[in-house]
């Protein structure tokens, strides 16, 4: 699914308001929602919405005209003297449809009155272009809103959320779903963002080929069907070494687990003969912990005798992951130099190798490779630093951009770029904050690589 930066919806905003009019789009966007509506509140008997001025106040009215009359609806509004076409038709149609509006609650008892009560709320107050801090009447709304988040749906973006750099201002809301329109907008999959959109609900509203038109190919997100579908399948023929026969270089005798935790992940991911080389001092105790994988040992104080045994190895694998557990001695660093020097296989590079190619990076140009670097290593890499907040995505693409390296960036959003399309996965928890999921991350792409 395409990510749209701010830019870029506006440009396909403006195509579509030229191709069907502004009353129609308005129009689309309100039914939209009114089924987001229905899915984050399907038993709600009372809707309110604060509206701000402009068009994202008028999807507010538009939505409500399309929720049941059977419910009660309050639109709480602020005055708007330049009203669009379509959000004048929007009123009209919310009106005649039995919705009530109000003046705009600019206190804290005020807008906790208007919240009273309602089974949702949305937030309808700022639209994306929106930067800074919000005016002085709103914050008590918007204080109020944050306080109740699980019961806020806000209208395309949280209002206090910058939608082109995912910052947030010291008054914004925390909704517990965020209905954005048309396609993702790209600050709102980035930190610090992503703790206040919520759920987020991306509405059809008919502009697919003007996003397509305006976005290309820069930013995407994959949604959990378009990633099954990504996923190799075996052939009901295929044997164990064509189902992916990846070989895993890790391990050392302060990290063996490290090299478990790769392997075991390459299995489990469909590989169907995965091989471990790890050093001679290491391999006695990963054998204890792996029962299907095989496990080779190399002996790691003959560096020159260490990479022809490992590139013999790859004679009989078809992608390799090397990595995690080596540890950061010079001789390590000589030999996952010299190997990947002189690998044709497709890799994944990973913990310490990526410490050891920090500054040899010229040895990957033109190799099929993908690094998974964390924050602190990706400074290393990148030569650049520290990773400031706000400033990942330009990084990752300034990285990639010179050096032509696949590169994932782990993180909260975890982003991967080709040079070409930023991917980000906003998929996760907290949960995988802990020792070896990036072990495991490094054995599943290996698979990936090998099949």
């Amino acid at each position: 699914m395409r990510v749209v930066t701010v830019e870029q919806m506006r440009a396909a905003d403006a195509a579509a308001v030229a191709r069907v009019g502004d009353v129609t789009l308005m129009r689309a966007a309100g039914a939209s929602l009114a089924r987001a509506i229905a899915l984050a509140s399907p038993r709600a008997r009372t809707l309110v919405a604060f509206a701000g001025s402009g068009n994202n106040g008028g999807d507010a009215f538009a939505a409500f005209a399309d929720v049941p009359a059977t419910v009660r609806r309050i639109v709480y509004a602020m005055a708007d003297a330049h009203r669009s076409p379509g959000r004048i038709d929007a009123e009209t149609r919310a009106r005649a449809s039995g919705v009530v509006v109000r003046p705009f609650p600019t206190t804290t008892i005020a807008a906790r009155a208007a919240l009273c009560g309602a089974d949702l709320a949305l937030d309808a107050l700022l639209g994306v272009g929106a930067r800074g801090e919000p005016r002085a009447e709103m914050h008590a709304i918007i204080d109020t809103l944050a306080e109740n988040a699980r019961r806020v749906l806000a209208v395309d973006v949280p209002s206090g959320v910058d939608a082109t750099t995912g910052g947030s201002a010291t008054h914004c809301v925390r909704a517990a779903w965020t209905a954005t329109l048309g396609a993702p907008k790209l600050g709102l999959l980035v930190e610090s963002a992503r703790a206040y959109v919520g759920a987020l609900l991306v509405c059809d509203i008919g502009i697919s080929e003007d996003v397509a038109r305006v976005a290309g190919d820069a930013y995407a997100v994959l949604s959990d069907d378009e990633f099954a579908e990504l996923l190799p399948a075996r052939d009901e023929q295929s044997d164990k070494r064509r189902s992916g026969a990846p070989l895993v270089v890790a391990g050392s005798p302060q990290f063996p687990g490290a090299a478990v935790l790769c392997a075991r992940a390459a299995a489990r991911a469909g590989a169907g003969y995965v091989t471990v080389a790890t050093e001679s001092d290491s391999a006695a105790t990963l054998r204890t912990h792996l029962v299907e994988e095989v496990v080779v040992a190399y002996d790691a104080r003959d560096v020159a005798g260490s990479i022809e045994a490992l590139l013999d190895l790859t004679n009989r694998s078809n992608a390799v992951a090397i990595g995690p557990g080596l540890g950061l001695s010079d001789a390590t660093g000589e030999i996952v130099r010299g190997f990947l020097e002189k690998l044709e296989r497709p890799f994944v590079a990973d913990a310490s190798a990526l410490f050891h190619l920090s500054k040899h990076l010229e040895l990957l140009r033109g190799k099929r490779c993908v690094l998974t670097p964390h924050a602190g290593e990706f400074a290393r890499l990148s030569g650049a630093g520290t990773v400031a907040p706000g400033t990942r995505i330009e990084r990752l693409r300034a990285f990639t951009s010179r050096t032509g390296i696949v590169t994932l960036l782990k993180g909260n959003t975890t982003l991967v770029d080709d040079g070409v399309t930023m991917h980000l996965n906003i998929t996760g928890t907290s949960a995988l904050a802990t020792a070896g999921t990036g072990d495991v991350l490094c054995g599943m792409i290996v698979t990936l690589l090998a099949r």
